[in-house]
């Protein structure tokens, strides 16, 4: 078998010492050394095949270079452009990352988190905290460099990349409010997430700024950011009642479990029902109808969060300050959404069986 090349072998072939080469080889000393000694290395490694041994640095410097990456659901299409956001910053400073999934559950990440550390992960992105997180809380008070992406904990004192909920629920009740509905029911997500809480009290805002009538019967929670949790919230919201034009979802998946359920009643999107998604993960303009989303900045939440650990794992912990960022939401609007019939009216359909009814009629069903 070939013998693995070594520093030294690099440093025999460049004719410097080993420390210069181990400089060159770094992006953060590299600048101690002159440009064409630098270049002239750089050559040299990539002619030689060489690859830095990282259990070898492990042991020398106590520094992995890994970092570790926790998400709640894999499957989810909003978090992979996360992850690749992530590990595009992450390799610039030379660091790789290694990924977790919680499916969800606390003690799976609690779980993880501690196997993480015992390969010696040097901080952790976090996708999949809750506001209030006992576990965040520990790792706080043992300086373990952390930054949650796409969500946030109650606690200031940990650094987040999160999105504008205001603005972009605000953004989507203005555009059902333009296209003439006044009946506007919600799916909220779970109320122990940020996302799900903070999403929710803007609709609650939003729609007190309009002059809509609040109305908690609009209203439905799920407990899950999934398209099942979606469908049981419509069924709830149809089961109640009362009449609505529209629903507000709390992300995309849940406005594809929503519009599933509407059809199971013979109901339309959007002649009868407009529904909106939040997010704007991938694919969602291949739906049918397309959906009226939000959109959210998915990879530059995953880079600009890896950026924040960076900057803390280079920092002294006394030193390190935890900073907020707050990305900017943009509307998108698709086929999912349209305007209200003037010439709607409340019809109630017989019981088991939904009518063929006018564009803008709203939605009101007995229970099935």
């Amino acid at each position: 078998m070939k013998k693995r090349v070594t520093l030294r072998d690099v440093a025999a072939a460049a004719g410097v010492h080993v420390s210069t080469v181990s400089r060159a080889l770094d992006p953060k000393t590299r600048h101690l050394i002159t440009p064409e000694v630098v270049t002239h290395i750089l050559k040299l490694s990539e002619q030689l095949a060489y690859r830095p041994n990282a259990a070898a640095y492990s042991l020398k410097t106590n520094r992995s270079r890994t970092v570790g990456i926790i998400v709640p659901d894999i499957t989810n299409p909003v978090f992979p452009p996360i992850i690749r956001g992530a590990e595009d910053a992450l390799a610039q400073q030379n660091y790789v990352a290694i990924l977790g999934n919680t499916d969800g559950s606390p003690q799976r990440e609690e779980e993880i988190i501690e196997t993480m550390r015992a390969r010696g992960v040097e901080g952790l992105l976090l996708a999949s905290v809750k506001a209030r997180d006992t576990v965040v809380d520990r790792l706080a008070a043992e300086g373990v460099p952390m930054v949650t992406v796409n969500r946030r904990v109650d606690d200031p004192g940990t650094p987040s990349v999160v999105h504008d909920e205001r603005d972009g629920t605000s953004r989507i009740l203005n555009h059902l409010v333009g296209l003439g509905h006044r009946q506007i029911a919600y799916i909220a997500g779970p109320q122990d997430l940020s996302t799900g809480r903070d999403r929710y009290l803007a609709f609650e805002e939003g729609r007190a700024a309009l002059g809509l009538e609040p109305d908690a019967n609009l209203v439905a929670v799920a407990d899950t950011f999934n398209e099942s949790a979606g469908e049981r919230c419509a069924e709830e919201l149809l089961a109640r009642d009362v009449a609505f034009t529209a629903i507000v979802c709390a992300n995309d998946l849940i406005a594809i479990g929503a519009i599933s359920a509407l059809r199971r009643h013979g109901l339309s999107c959007p002649e009868d029902v407009s529904v909106t998604g939040y997010n704007d993960m991938p694919l969602a303009d291949r739906l049918l109808p397309p959906l009226t989303t939000i959109r959210v900045e998915q990879h530059k939440a995953g880079h600009a969060a890896a950026e924040l650990l960076l900057e803390a794992l280079s920092s002294p912990p006394g030193e390190r300050v935890a900073r907020h960022l707050v990305l900017p939401v943009q509307m998108i609007i698709r086929g999912s959404t349209q305007a209200v019939s003037p010439r709607g009216a409340n019809r109630k359909p017989v019981k088991g069986k939904s009518p063929a009814r006018r564009p803008g009629t709203p939605a009101r069903l007995s229970p099935v």
